[in-house]
C-alpha cells in the first residue's frame, strides 16, 4: 500500500506545480500616459498619448512596455503632426516603441511604499534598438504599481534626422515622461 502512496503523492504534488505554474499573476496597465517635449531654440512642441501598454511580471523581475506611436497627439499644428508620423517617426514603417528587460532592484510588490528603481533594457524607437538604463519612481500597494518616470531620448540614438531648415526648431533631445498605473491581474499559460 505504500508503494503505491509515494508515487501518487509524487503525481498530486507534479500537479499542483503544472497548476501554479500555468496560473499566475503579473502586473498590467492597457491606458498609461506617455507625453514628450521638445524644447528646441525656436519652439517647443508637445505630444502625449494614454495608449501605453504594459506588464511587470513580479516573479521574474522583468516588465515590457509598448506604444503605438500613431497615437501621440497634440503638437503645436495638424501639419507638424503629420511631419512628425511621416519623416521622423516613419509610423508606417515603425508603428510602435517599446522598452522592455529586466529591473535590477528587488523589489516586494506585496509591502506598500514608495521607491526608486532602475529599469535595464532594450529601448527600440524608429525600429533601432538601444540598452538603456531609466530611474522609474514606483508607489506598490492595494494591488497596483504606479510608476513615473522622466528621461530623454536623444534623437541621433535612434536614426532619427533633423533637416537643416527646422534644426532650430526640434530638438535634439527629448523628454520623454511616463505615468502608468499597473493593476494585479492573474493570467493563464498556454
Amino acid at each position: 500500500m505504500t508503494k503505491f502512496i509515494l508515487p501518487l503523492c509524487l503525481m498530486l504534488f507534479s500537479i499542483l506545480s503544472f497548476c501554479q505554474e500555468a496560473k499566475r499573476t503579473i502586473f498590467k496597465a492597457d491606458k498609461g500616459l506617455v507625453s514628450f517635449t521638445s524644447d528646441a531654440p525656436l519652439e517647443i512642441i508637445r505630444a502625449e498619448s494614454e495608449e501605453l501598454k504594459g506588464i511587470v511580471d513580479p516573479v521574474k523581475n522583468s516588465f515590457a512596455f509598448q506604444l503605438n506611436t500613431t497615437t501621440l497627439t497634440g503638437f503645436n499644428s495638424p501639419l507638424q503632426q503629420e511631419h512628425f508620423y511621416e519623416n521622423y517617426i516613419e509610423t508606417e514603417k515603425y508603428p510602435t516603441a517599446s522598452f522592455s528587460g529586466k529591473i535590477i532592484e528587488q523589489i516586494n510588490f506585496d509591502k506598500p511604499g514608495k521607491q526608486t528603481i532602475r529599469a535595464k533594457g532594450i529601448l527600440e524607437i524608429h525600429g533601432v534598438k538601444n540598452e538603456r538604463i531609466i530611474k522609474v519612481d514606483i508607489e506598490t500597494g492595494n494591488q497596483v504599481i504606479i510608476a513615473k518616470s522622466t528621461f530623454f531620448v536623444n534623437l541621433d540614438d535612434h536614426n532619427i534626422s533633423i533637416p537643416k531648415l527646422v534644426y532650430q526648431k526640434i530638438a535634439e533631445e527629448i523628454m520623454v515622461d511616463i505615468d502608468v498605473v499597473l493593476q494585479l491581474t492573474s493570467i493563464t499559460k498556454e
